[in-house]
C-alpha cells in the first residue's frame, strides 16, 4: 500500500493551502451563474482508512474533457462519465488534480474547488490578480471493495482541565459503505468504534522567553566579516526564571567592499538586431544573485569595484527577452569588458510533426516531433486520444516508443513543446493497430464510378456510370525490421496491383476501358505539392514586381514581372506561412497562410498587399497623436499617442528631431480589405492549441529620420481604443494588443487594453480602452480579441448543377469571412473580423467560423470558393429558395438566412453566398445534421455523410466531357497509375494541349477530340481517351463561336523511353466542312512527318506537335504540377488567344488553328457527327471512298472505328536517331 500513502499524503496537500474547501453546486458545474456557490462537503479520502477493508483502492486514469476559457476551467463528473462510461466507479472516494505541466494548484498559486461527488472546477474571477485559471486533468480514487471504517476522529479534550491534573481522552469512527443505495444491513465493520486513553492537563505554566528580536546591524561596515546582535526577554512566572541568555551573537557575511579599487565592469545590452536594450538586469554567473546594475536608455551599464578574471561570465534578464550569458573581457587596465545580445522571447511552435502509422500488434511504433523558439524548447508531453500519457513510458525529447503494441493502443497521439515563453501542440497522428493475419490493404477494390460516352446505352438502373474501382490510397503496416528513429520512413501504401481490359458495346462498336482488378502494398506515390498564384495590390491590381519570398527565415525566391510566384510546400509542414517582402518599399510586408492539397498537386491563391501609406512629418521633441482608421469620413477607431522623446535609434539615442512617420491602418469596417490581412488571425493559447482571433483593426509603423531616413524605433507609447467601436460589449473585457510574429505567422500577446476616461478636443466625454507597447523590432499590430463562439461550417463543391456524390471537385479553395452584420440590415455588414480558407478533399471542406447559440444573426459569414483562378457559383437563393438546391433543410435553412450574393441586384456576381452562423441547438432534431458543426464536431464534420446538410459551389461551364481509358481522378494525384494507355504519363509533371477551333454557323456546336497512339508501337492505334466540348459564342462576332479543345499531347509515354506522336481527330457536329487551317500550324506539321491526311473535310487530323507551340499556331500547352490548373490555364489563353493572357470571354477570331463552317441540316439527314455515332463502320467507309486512293508513302497506321472500333493495318514504327533522315510521308486520320 505505499503508493496509496503517497496517493493519501497528495491529496492531503491538495486539501491543504493553496485550495479551497471542497464545495457543492447540485447543477453541473457550468461557465456562468454558479461560479463560487458553495459545494457541500464530501468524505475525502482523508476521512477513509482504505486498509481497513483489505481490498484498498486505486486510482482511475487521467480525465480533461474542458480547457481553461471563458469563466475558468471545468471538469464534471457528470461529463466525464458522458463521454468514458465505465471508467470511473459509482462513488468514488477522492479526486487528485494536477495541471498539464504535472503541476498542484497550491503550486500555481490557483484557487479550486474538487469533490469527489462532481469533480472538479477552478473559476478565473476567484484567482490572484492577474492570473487565470490552467488547464487541469484530474483522476478519481475508486474503491476495491465496499465496507470501510472510516479515520479515527481526533481525540476529545482531557476529561480534567485543572492544570497538572490527569484524565481519560476517548475518539470514535463511523463505518462507511461505498455503493450507493445500501441497506443498513450491509454495515458489518469488524473492530470497536470508541477508544479512550489517559491524559494529562496542560502543566502549569512555567517561565518562558519572548520571541527573538530582529538583528543589529553589522560591526563592520565592509571588508571581513562582523557580528551582530539580537536579544530576547523573559515572561516570569511564580516560579523560577527563565533559562538560557538574553543575548545571542552571530557572525555577519562581509558586505562587497570595492576588494578591487579602480577596477570597473562596462558593457552593454543589445537585441540581436543590434537595437539597445534598456533596463536589463546584470548579473554574475554562478554566484549569490547580486544585482551589479542595470542597463540604461542605450542599453550601457557599469558597476565599479569588481575583481573579475577572464572565466567570469555576466548573466543577464529582461522581461520579454531570454536569459543571455556573455565572457567578461579584461585586459589587465582594471577595466572589464561584456557585450551581451538578447533573443527575444519567441512561443515555440512546430516543425515536425508525427505522422500517421500503421502497425500489427506486437511490433513497436516511434512517434516523432520537434519544436523551434526562443529559448529552444525541451519539454515535450504527449497524449493519447486527448490523455496526458503517464512519465514511464519510453521517450526522449520529442520521441515517444511504443513497444509490444497492444489493440487499445490504437488512436490519435500527439505532442505539446512548452518553454517559458508557451507551448504548442502537433497535429494529431492516428496509430492503427491491427491484429495478427489483418490486412492493410484489402485486395477488392472499392467502388469508383466513369461516366461513359453519351453514344453508350444505360444500364438496366437507367445509369451510364460504370464501376473500374479504386484502391484506397491508406498507409500500409511497416515491416518488423522497420527502423523506429525519426527519419522519414520508406512509406508503403495500398495502390492498383493489376489491371484488367475490358471493351464496352457503344453504338456499334467497342469502347475500350481499363478497370482496377487486385489491390496490393507498393511505394507510396510522392507527388510535389506546390502552392502558385499572384501578389497584386489591394487597391489598383498593380503586381509586386520581384518581391522576396520568405517561409520562416529562409528566402525561396521571387515573385515574377507580373507578380506571378511558385512556392514548393516542404514535407511535413502543416501551416504554410509565407512572407511577402517589397524591396521597393512601396507595399507592407504581407504574411499570409496559404491553403495546400496535402495529397498533392498546385492550388491557385490570389495574395493580396497593402499600399504603404504616405509619410508625415513629426516633431520627435513633442507629443504627437496619430488616428488609426479616420479615412472616408468614419470616426477613429484608435489613435497611437507618442510621447516627447519616443522616438530612438537602434543605440538608444532620442531623436528629436523631424520624423517621417507612416502609420498603415487596416480597417475592418471597410469589407474590401479582408484579402489583404496578413495572417490568418490565430494565436498559440497556454496550452498550445491554435484558436482564432477576431480583430477591430491592424496597423503597420515605420518611423524615419527626416533626412538620412535610417529607421527609428519607439520607447512606451500608448494605444487609446475608443469602446464605441465596440459593438459587441463582452469583447470590452477581453481586447489586447498583438504583434505578429512574421515566421510562424502566429500573433503574440503584446498587451491589455484596460478602460480609462478620456476626451478627443472638443467632442463629447468618451471612454478609451488604454495599452502600452514599444516599437522595435516588430511593426505589425493588432487591436484583437480571443473569441471562443466557434463553429464549422460544411461546404462541398461539385462539378455542375446537378450535385451528384460521385462528381464533387476537390482541390477547391473555400473562403469564409466572418462579419458583424448590422441588425435589420443583413446585406450590409457593420464589419469584417476574421477570414479563414480550407481546400476541399473528397468529403468536402470544414470551415471555422464565429457563431453564437443566443442571437442567430450575431455572426454572418461570406464565403466564396475558387479553383485554379475561376471562380465557381453558389446556388441561387431568388425569386425562390429551393432547400434541396442549396443542400439543407428546412427550417434551419430559414434561421440560417441563407441568401446569394445577387440577391438583392441581379447584375452583381453569383459567386458567393451569406449566411447567419447560428450554433444549432443539440435539443432540435432539425439542427443535428448539419451544415453547422459546433467546434468540438469537427471529426463529425468531416465525416458527415453527402446526405447530410452541406452548402454548395458548383462549377459553371459550357458543356464538355472527359473520357480516359485508363482512369484517373485529377483531384487525387495518388490514384495515378503506370500505363502506356495513360492520358498523363508523368504523375511529376502535367502538361495540358489544346486545339482552337473557329466554328461559323448560327448555333454553338459540340466538338470532339479522339486521341489514339500514332507512333509509339506499345500503343499505335489504341485510344488513349475522349474529349468534348462545345463552342461558346463570340460575343463581338456575329454568328461565330469557338472551341478550346482538349487533345492529348505528344511525348515520352510512362517509361520514359520512346515518344509518341498522338493522332489527333477534331470532329465538329453538325453539318460542318472545315474552310481553313492555320497556315503556321500547317507548315509545321509538313516539316516534322508523317502527316496525317485531312482529305475528309467534316474533320481535322493531325499527328500532335511534340513541341509547345502557341497562339500563332491556334495550340495551346502550358505544364504544371496540377492537371486541373495547367488545363484552366490552357483554355484561359485559348479563349482570349494569347500565350500569356487570360479570359473567359471567347475571341473566336484570335489564335485559332482550324475553322469550320456549319449549317442547318435539311430535315431528316444525319450530320456527319451523329452519322459517327450511331453508325461508325458505316460513316468510317464513307470516308474511305472518298479518300479514294489517298494512300501514305509510308505504311498505312491503323484506322478505328469511333470508340475502339476494328483496326487496319499498322505502319511499319520508324524510330529516330541522331544519324537517321525522314523523308516526308502522310498518315490517314482517325476521325
Amino acid at each position: 500500500m505505499g503508493e496509496l500513502a503517497l496517493a493519501l499524503l497528495a491529496l492531503a496537500t491538495l486539501h491543504g493551502a493553496g485550495a479551497t474547501e471542497p464545495l457543492e453546486n447540485d447543477s453541473e458545474p457550468g461557465k456562468g451563474s454558479t461560479a463560487g456557490k458553495p459545494w457541500k462537503e464530501e468524505p475525502s479520502l482523508a476521512e477513509l482508512d482504505l486498509d481497513t477493508a483489505g481490498g484498498g483502492a486505486e486510482w482511475t486514469s487521467w480525465f480533461n474533457i474542458d480547457h481553461p476559457g471563458g469563466d475558468g476551467d471545468y471538469e464534471s463528473l457528470d461529463a466525464i462519465r458522458f463521454y468514458y462510461r465505465g471508467r470511473v466507479c459509482a462513488r468514488p472516494v477522492a479526486v487528485q488534480a494536477r495541471t498539464t505541466e504535472w503541476e498542484l494548484p497550491e503550486e500555481v498559486g490557483e484557487v479550486v474547488h474538487v469533490s469527489p461527488k462532481k469533480g472538479f472546477r477552478c473559476i478565473n474571477k476567484e484567482q490572484p490578480r492577474g492570473k487565470t485559471c490552467s488547464n487541469y486533468h484530474i483522476r478519481f480514487l475508486c474503491p476495491l471493495e465496499h465496507i470501510y471504517w472510516s479515520h479515527w476522529s481526533s481525540w476529545s479534550p482531557c476529561s480534567r482541565r485543572a492544570c497538572g491534573s490527569s484524565g481519560t481522552q476517548t475518539r470514535t469512527r463511523r463505518c462507511v459503505n461505498a455503493r450507493l443505495g445500501a441497506a443498513l444491513a450491509e454495515f458489518k465493520c469488524k473492530g470497536k468504534a470508541t477508544e479512550r486513553r489517559p491524559c494529562s492537563a496542560d502543566p502549569c505554566p512555567e517561565s518562558a522567553w519572548m520571541e527573538w528580536g530582529s538583528w543589529g546591524p553589522c560591526s563592520r561596515s565592509c571588508g571581513s566579516a562582523g557580528k551582530r546582535i539580537r536579544r530576547r526577554s523573559c515572561k516570569k512566572s511564580k516560579k523560577l526564571p527563565c533559562a538560557g541568555r538574553p543575548t545571542e551573537v552571530q557572525k555577519c557575511p562581509p558586505s562587497p567592499c570595492p576588494a578591487c579599487p579602480g577596477h570597473t565592469l562596462q558593457g552593454s545590452v543589445v537585441s540581436v538586431t543590434g537595437v539597445a536594450l534598456p533596463d536589463a538586469s546584470i548579473y554574475l554567473e554562478g554566484r549569490p544573485p547580486v544585482l551589479l546594475a542595470r542597463s540604461d536608455a542605450r542599453g550601457v551599464f557599469t558597476a565599479e569595484g569588481l575583481c573579475l578574471d577572464a572565466a567570469t561570465n555576466v548573466s543577464v534578464h529582461r522581461e520579454g527577452f531570454a536569459s543571455a550569458l556573455a565572457p567578461v573581457v579584461t585586459n589587465g587596465s582594471g577595466v572589464a569588458v561584456a557585450h551581451v545580445r538578447m533573443e527575444r522571447l519567441e512561443k515555440p511552435y512546430m516543425v515536425l510533426h508525427p505522422t500517421a502509422k500503421v502497425r500489427v500488434a506486437g511490433q513497436e511504433v516511434t512517434f516523432c516531433c520537434k519544436a523551434k523558439g526562443t529559448p529552444v524548447p525541451k519539454k515535450y508531453y504527449w497524449y493519447h486520444n486527448g490523455t496526458l500519457l503517464e512519465r514511464g513510458l519510453p521517450r526522449s525529447g520529442g520521441r515517444l516508443v511504443l513497444r509490444g503494441l497492444v489493440p487499445e493502443q490504437a488512436g490519435t497521439y500527439h505532442c505539446k513543446a512548452s518553454t517559458e515563453a508557451g507551448a504548442i501542440r502537433s497535429a494529431p497522428a492516428q496509430l492503427t493497430v491491427l491484429a495478427q493475419g489483418q490486412q492493410s490493404c484489402k485486395p477488392e477494390p472499392e467502388p469508383s464510378l466513369v461516366e461513359l460516352p453519351s453514344e453508350c446505352p444505360q444500364d438496366a438502373a437507367g445509369s451510364r456510370y460504370y464501376n473500374v474501382g479504386r484502391c484506397p490510397p491508406a498507409p500500409c503496416t511497416g515491416g518488423p525490421r522497420e527502423l523506429s528513429g525519426c527519419g522519414a520512413e520508406a512509406g508503403r501504401c495500398c495502390g492498383v496491383r493489376r489491371m484488367e481490359m475490358r471493351e464496352i458495346p457503344c453504338a456499334g462498336s467497342l469502347l475500350p476501358i481499363k478497370v482496377v482488378a487486385e489491390c496490393g502494398c507498393g511505394p507510396c506515390a510522392q507527388p510535389r505539392i506546390l502552392v502558385q498564384g499572384r501578389v497584386t495590390a489591394a487597391d489598383t491590381g498593380e503586381p509586386l514586381r520581384f518581391g522576396q519570398i520568405f517561409l520562416g527565415g529562409r528566402k525561396v525566391g521571387f515573385t515574377g514581372y507580373k507578380g506571378s510566384f511558385t512556392i514548393e510546400v516542404p514535407p511535413d509542414t502543416q501551416r504554410l506561412v509565407a512572407r511577402f517582402v517589397d524591396r521597393q518599399q512601396k507595399f507592407l510586408d504581407a504574411v499570409k497562410v496559404l491553403p495546400f492539397d496535402r495529397r498533392g498537386g498546385t492550388i491557385y491563391q490570389e495574395v493580396k498587399v497593402l499600399r504603404k501609406k504616405e509619410p508625415v512629418d513629426l516633431d520627435g521633441s513633442r507629443s504627437n497623436a496619430i488616428p488609426l482608421g479616420e479615412e472616408s469620413g468614419r470616426e477613429p477607431i484608435a489613435e497611437l499617442v507618442l510621447p516627447a522623446g519616443a522616438f530612438l535609434r537602434p543605440s538608444g539615442e532620442v531623436f528629436k528631431g523631424t520624423v517621417k512617420a507612416s502609420v498603415t491602418f487596416l480597417d475592418p469596417r471597410d469589407m474590401t480589405t479582408a484579402s489583404a490581412a496578413s495572417s490568418d488571425l490565430s494565436f498559440a493559447n497556454t496550452e498550445g492549441e491554435i484558436v482564432p482571433l477576431r480583430t477591430y483593426g491592424m496597423f503597420a509603423v515605420d518611423f524615419r529620420e527626416g533626412e538620412s531616413r535610417a529607421a527609428l524605433q519607439t520607447g512606451p507609447v500608448e494605444v487609446r481604443m475608443d469602446t464605441g467601436q465596440v459593438w459587441m460589449p463582452e469583447h470590452l473585457q477581453k481586447m489586447k494588443l498583438w504583434s505578429l510574429n512574421p515566421e510562424t505567422g502566429l500573433w503574440e500577446e503584446e498587451g491589455v487594453l484596460s478602460p480609462a476616461g478620456g476626451s478627443r478636443g472638443k467632442r463629447e466625454e468618451r471612454t478609451f480602452l488604454v495599452g502600452n507597447l514599444e516599437i522595435r523590432e516588430r511593426r505589425l499590430f493588432n487591436l484583437d480579441v480571443p473569441e471562443d463562439r466557434r463553429c464549422f461550417v460544411k461546404v462541398r463543391a461539385y462539378s455542375n448543377e446537378k450535385f451528384n456524390p460521385y462528381e464533387q471537385l476537390e482541390g477547391v479553395v473555400i473562403s469564409l469571412i466572418n462579419l458583424e452584420p448590422q441588425p435589420g440590415y443583413p446585406s450590409n455588414p457593420r464589419a469584417w473580423g476574421r477570414f479563414d480558407s480550407v481546400v476541399t478533399g473528397p468529403n468536402g471542406a470544414c470551415l471555422p467560423a464565429f457563431c453564437d447559440s443566443q442571437r442567430p444573426d450575431a455572426y454572418s459569414a461570406y464565403v466564396t470558393a475558387t479553383m485554379g483562378g475561376e471562380e465557381l457559383e453558389a446556388v441561387a437563393s431568388s425569386p425562390k429558395l429551393n432547400p434541396n438546391a442549396v443542400g439543407v433543410s428546412q427550417p434551419y435553412l430559414g434561421k440560417l438566412g441563407y441568401r446569394r450574393s445577387d440577391h438583392d441586384d441581379p447584375n452583381l456576381k453569383k459567386t458567393a453566398f451569406q449566411i447567419n452562423v447560428a450554433k444549432p441547438d443539440p435539443n432540435n432534431v432539425d439542427e443535428t445534421n448539419g451544415p453547422i458543426y459546433s467546434y468540438r464536431s469537427l471529426e463529425e464534420c468531416e465525416e458527415a455523410p453527402v446526405s447530410a446538410n452541406h452548402l454548395r459551389f458548383y462549377r459553371v461551364e459550357v458543356d464538355k466531357y472527359e473520357y480516359n481509358v485508363v482512369p484517373f481522378k485529377e483531384s487525387d494525384l495518388t490514384s495515378w497509375t503506370g500505363d502506356y494507355l495513360s492520358w498523363w504519363p508523368n504523375p511529376q509533371e502535367f502538361r495540358a494541349c489544346f486545339i482552337k477551333v473557329q466554328i461559323e454557323g448560327p448555333q454553338e456546336y459540340m466538338v470532339r477530340s479522339r486521341n489514339v497512339g500514332g507512333s509509339h508501337p506499345r500503343t499505335r492505334g489504341q485510344l488513349y481517351g475522349l474529349r468534348d466540348a462545345r463552342s461558346v459564342q463570340d460575343p463581338l462576332l456575329e454568328s461565330t463561336s469557338g472551341a478550346c479543345v482538349e487533345f492529348k499531347c505528344s511525348g515520352m509515354l510512362f517509361d520514359q523511353s520512346l515518344v509518341d506522336r498522338t493522332l489527333v481527330s477534331i470532329i465538329p457536329q453538325g453539318s460542318c466542312r472545315r474552310t481553313a487551317v492555320n497556315s503556321l500550324l500547317r507548315e509545321y506539321l509538313n516539316r516534322h512527318p508523317p502527316v496525317a491526311e485531312n482529305n475528309h473535310t467534316a474533320a481535322f487530323t493531325m499527328l500532335a506537335p511534340v513541341d509547345p507551340l502557341g497562339h500563332n499556331y491556334g495550340i495551346y500547352t502550358v505544364t504544371d504540377q496540377n492537371p486541373r490548373l495547367a488545363k484552366e490555364i490552357a483554355i484561359g489563353r485559348c479563349f482570349d488567344g494569347t500565350s500569356d493572357g487570360f479570359s473567359r470571354e471567347m475571341r473566336a477570331d484570335a489564335g485559332t488553328a482550324v475553322t469550320f463552317t456549319c449549317q442547318e441540316r435539311p430535315a431528316g439527314r444525319e450530320s456527319f457527327f451523329q452519322r459517327l455515332l450511331t453508325a461508325p463502320a458505316e460513316a468510317l467507309a464513307e470516308i474511305r471512298r472518298e479518300m479514294g486512293a489517298g494512300e501514305l508513302r509510308r505504311a498505312p497506321p491503323d484506322v478505328m472505328d469511333f470508340a475502339s472500333g476494328a483496326q487496319a493495318p499498322r505502319p511499319t514504327a520508324t524510330r529516330r536517331t541522331p544519324s537517321s533522315r525522314q523523308r516526308p510521308g502522310q498518315i490517314r486520320g482517325q476521325l
